[in-house]
């Protein structure tokens, strides 16, 4: 895998170059690999109800709209999550920071399957907002701190492959042990390994004081900037696209489709694996050709959308479409993150803040907007309404600018 198989990277200081070429490289990887497990464990938290959402609503007697409140809070707070708590730590160690918010992951995770009321699940889903948007936007641009410069843009690859791998193996796992033991198992499994991803910091990561203070005065000089606005409203419009449908594909899936719980897991799995695919695809193409890339993954997911409530009736419909969203949705992180990141090459971190706050806010706005459409009409018409969202991307990205590409 070559360097440009992710976002750009944040360029290595000299002091960070110095302490990474002091540290043992296989150190320095494995510490690449407990951040990745780090946003692993996070991801897997956040769309973990997606596969459980009708035992999740039935225990609690909800509807499946509201039930995608789960997926909804989290991102509201991650969006606020993001500037606020980096700003206000931002002289803290970076190391005492990732390993703190793993506990308050864990935390989460068990009170959520200790929950005995709704109320009390949405507390823990709080937690994990608030984690999700200061443990993204510190340990996205850490790979120039952990390995040396020439390896940064693989371990970035490795770092944002927790996307895709939340898909491939958190979400089925997660439904697989829910469908077997019931949900909260599920979530009791989450906080075990967060626990363990907790011990991993702690042991492989090396004390990383402060390097480049992010302050919100920066933040307001990027917001000004035309690039940063077209991203801004590309990631809101595919995001939304995405997850107002995706949020309830497993209610489709059984309604509409007729698929059982097992062939349900199955079904999330080809499109995890799809999106891994996409995910690696994406990363090489959009550093060179980033409309291009972004482009095509927003027809494919107009596309799967759009055909879904038509094509999808049947099993083998809804997989092949499954897939194709899959890759779809696996090149939008990386197209979006390389969208910010070009944008402003002077201010990664700055720039990493933004991606995390506009693409949580909108993942939790996109799921409210499913959530009130599947309680008014049926699953099927809000994936029509996702698709429409997905062509509206398009159009923004064919007329607006496009941030300087690498050679």
């Amino acid at each position: 895998m070559s360097a440009d198989t992710a976002p750009i990277p944040a360029p290595a200081s000299a002091s960070a170059s110095a302490s990474t070429a002091a540290r043992s490289p296989v150190i320095g990887w494995l510490a690449v690999v407990s951040v990745m497990m780090g946003i692993f464990s996070i991801v897997t938290t956040e769309i973990l109800p997606i596969g459980l959402l009708s035992p999740i609503g039935g225990t609690f007697g909800v509807s499946d709209g509201t039930a995608g409140l789960m997926m909804t809070l989290p991102g509201c707070l991650a969006a606020v999550a993001a500037p606020a708590v980096t700003v206000a730590t931002g002289r803290i160690d970076r190391r005492v920071m990732l390993c703190a918010l793993m506990l308050i992951l864990a935390l989460a995770d068990f009170l959520a399957a200790a929950a005995p009321a709704y109320w009390v699940l949405m507390i823990s889903r709080v937690l994990v907002g608030l984690v999700i948007g200061a443990f993204w936007s510190i340990g996205a641009g850490l790979a120039s701190r952990l390995v040396p410069e020439k390896h940064v843009g693989r371990a970035t690859a490795v770092i944002f492959a927790a996307v895709p791998l939340g898909s491939v193996l958190g979400v089925p796992a997660g439904t697989f042990i829910g469908n077997l033991a019931g949900w909260r198992v599920a979530f009791l499994a989450m906080g075990i390994l967060t626990l363990g991803v907790f011990a991993a910091l702690v042991a492989l990561v090396p004390p990383l004081p402060p390097d480049n203070v992010t302050r919100l005065a920066v933040l307001r000089v990027l917001l000004g900037d035309r690039g940063i606005r077209v991203g801004l409203a590309v990631t809101f419009l595919i995001v939304t696209a995405h997850f107002s449908t995706y949020t309830y594909v497993a209610p489709f899936l059984n309604d509409v489709t007729h698929a059982g719980p097992q062939l349900i897991t199955a079904f999330l799995l080809a499109y995890g694996v799809a999106g891994i695919v996409g995910n690696f695809v994406a990363g090489k193409w959009a550093g060179r050709a980033l409309r291009g890339t972004f482009l095509t993954a927003a027809g494919m997911l107009a596309a799967a959308t759009l055909l879904l409530p038509v094509v999808g009736t049947g099993k083998a419909g809804a997989i092949v479409l499954l897939v194709v969203w899959g890759l779809a949705y696996g090149a939008v992180p990386v197209c979006s993150q390389t969208w910010f990141v070009t944008s402003a090459p002077h201010a990664p971190e700055a720039a990493s803040v933004l991606f995390t706050s506009s693409f949580q806010a909108t993942i939790s706005l996109g799921a409210l907007a499913g959530g009130i459409v599947v309680d008014a009409a049926s699953t099927s018409v809000v994936m029509v309404l996702g698709g429409i969202a997905a062509v509206l991307t398009m159009a923004t990205l064919a007329a607006g600018p496009v941030p300087p590409q690498k050679a």
